[in-house]
């Protein structure tokens, strides 16, 4: 009681000093009085009395900013002090209600919602912490390290992904463009000009920059996979695989070159898949796995694949890419073998104008009403352009024609039709001539 009583009796004493000082406007008197007091509070191990001036200090009239902002700085370093989880969360809350709608303290209130937010995730309260990362918009702070905004932001998606809400981890990940990681950090550092923020250092826990540029494309992926979008999971891995450390380190590139070749073979044909596909292979670090530049030649040569020999060849790498990636299942099996397919009906259309769906389905290793229904999905996504004679079983391909050819072929008939009209009237005038000289003999 005795230790309670000086407290309280030294708390007084020093605010009344901070009354005197902010009355005063004595800027550097009234911070130090302020933290004087918290630091009793804290010696003292005085934890809910703490709280208590947090809020009683902050509410005082005229209370210069200056104050404010120190006061707040000082008790986030108590934090991690507190004897147990609620005494933590308590005064998380009390400087939370301090720092909030005060500009000057925008970043605080972000680092300290991030840590409640992180104890809520540790006790299994998920959506809670979501919910909380959310109230917090960090992309119009200006005086907030780029680093820490990106790291932020990149919470705030993981939390999304956790809960399952798919539609709101894509609108905060678009918040970061991927261009932002490609900027160069030394050319970044420019002395700020007079009126500009003065842009704070992010805190010790933040990430570099390629750290985060990796984090980013890994939960990026985790939200492609969801809708099973193959071709933005290739970019994703693509894209940590030019990341320098990654790049030096062949433990670490040939796992993620295993999984760029396996969703190119698995994104639908279309012209970035082509163009992903040609550049993977002309990379010198796929000489490494033979096995995968032998199956992406086998996408880009114009031949039919065989899709049983190919299965019996790759089924282990696929299984083991399906323990280890934890993202090829069932599902992928099912539209490698499309794709394997379409690639198969592709080929044919290269090499026929017409052929029997009979022979077709003989060429794909299929029935005759299977090489039907994967030629008129492929003829729907307009992937080729041909024309199924049902009663007679006869596919008639064609090549795909732009609105220039299409033109280009109609002047051509018509100066055709014009050239046989001449050649007729001159025919036609000739007998005539040959025919009037001979009645004049």
């Amino acid at each position: 009681m005795a230790n309670t009583g000086n407290l309280d009796a030294s708390i007084e004493q020093l605010l009344n000093v901070e009354k005197q000082m902010r009355l005063a406007g004595e800027v550097a008197g009234t911070r130090k009085a302020a933290t004087d007091i918290l630091k009793l509070c804290f010696d003292a191990r005085a934890w809910k009395t703490l709280n208590d001036q947090i809020i009683l200090l902050s509410k005082r009239r005229g209370q210069l900013k200056q104050a404010v902002t120190a006061m707040v700085q000082q008790a986030m370093q108590y934090i991690d002090e507190t004897p147990d989880v609620d005494t933590r969360i308590e005064l998380i809350k009390t400087l939370n209600s301090v720092s909030a709608g005060k500009i000057y303290v925008e970043i605080e209130r972000a680092r300290l919602v991030k840590k409640l937010a992180k104890i809520k995730e540790e006790q299994g309260l998920i959506a809670e912490a979501a919910d909380l990362m959310q109230e917090v918009a960090v992309e119009t702070f200006g005086a907030m390290a780029k680093t820490e905004k990106i790291a932020f932001i990149l919470e705030q998606v993981r939390l999304c992904l956790d809960r399952q809400d798919y539609v709101r981890a894509q609108i905060l990940s678009r918040k970061i463009s991927p261009r932002v990681f490609d900027a160069d950090a030394s050319k970044e550092k420019k002395k700020p000009k007079e009126g500009d923020n003065v842009v704070e250092e992010p805190a010790a826990d933040i990430p570099s920059l390629l750290e985060l540029k990796r984090i980013y494309y890994e939960l990026m992926i985790r939200y492609y996979s969801h809708n099973n979008d193959y071709l933005e999971i290739c970019r994703c891995y693509k894209s940590i695989y030019e990341i320098p450390s990654v790049k030096e380190n062949p433990a670490e590139w040939i796992p993620i070159l295993r999984k760029i070749s396996w969703y190119l073979v698995l994104a639908p044909h279309d012209p970035m898949q082509s163009s992903l596909l040609n550049s993977t292979l002309e990379d010198k670090n796929l000489s490494e796995i033979p096995n995968f530049k032998l199956l992406l030649k086998q996408i880009v040569t114009m031949e039919v694949i065989q899709w049983t020999t190919l299965w019996d060849t790759y089924k282990s790498e696929f299984d083991n890419e399906k323990i280890s990636g934890k993202s090829l299942g069932e599902k992928a099996a099912e539209d490698l073998r499309q794709r394997i397919i379409e690639h198969n009906i592709l080929v044919v259309s290269k090499y026929y104008a017409r052929i029997t769906l009979k022979r077709l389905a003989e060429l794909l290793c299929l029935s005759v009403q299977e090489a039907e229904k994967h030629l008129s999905e492929m003829v729907v996504s307009k992937a080729l352009v041909a024309k199924i004679d049902r009663p007679m079983g006869i596919v008639c391909f064609q090549t795909v024609k732009d609105s220039n050819d299409i033109l280009n072929s109609w002047s051509a008939n018509l100066e055709k039709l014009l050239d046989l009209v001449e050649k007729s009237c001159h025919q036609i005038h000739k007998e005539t001539m040959v025919h009037k000289a001979a009645l004049k003999v």
